[in-house]
């Protein structure tokens, strides 16, 4: 299946403090689903406010991947496509959820989901391709 997908971002949702290996986790578990493997992903796109989290530059420099900073209002402007929505994230951010939100913006225009957010513990992720992927 990879290859008919492409690269993809994956959105990453998480708390500060959260462990590399608890998002790798996260991660690992979303692009099973889709029978992907790390090679797939393009980058690991967050909210503007996470992206210096260290967990989380700690796994983008192990997948040789760049951290792409997905500020709130990119955020807010991905809300429609959303297939998830979090009160607390709402509450926080203005968008049903950051790792949709952001893994549809970093994908690009046009870009879908092809996994809607999932969560493990602390962390949650989703996946998307942009229209040329």
């Amino acid at each position: 299946m990879s290859r008919e997908l492409g690269m993809v971002a994956a959105g990453i949702g998480l708390r500060p403090g959260t462990d590399e290996k608890d998002i790798r986790a996260c991660l690992d578990l979303a692009l099973a689903r889709l029978d992907l493997g790390a090679d797939s992903i393009g980058c690991l796109a967050t909210a503007a406010a996470r992206a210096a989290e260290s967990g989380l530059t700690r796994l983008a420099m192990a997948l040789g991947v760049p951290v792409v900073a997905i500020p709130d209002e990119a955020l807010r402007g991905e809300d429609a496509g959303c297939a998830t929505r979090s009160t607390r994230v709402v509450a926080l951010y203005g968008v049903g959820s950051v790792a949709e939100a952001a893994a549809l913006a970093a994908a690009g225009p046009q870009a879908s989901l092809v996994l809607p957010r999932i969560s493990l513990g602390r962390v949650t992720c989703a996946l998307a391709r942009g229209a040329s992927s």
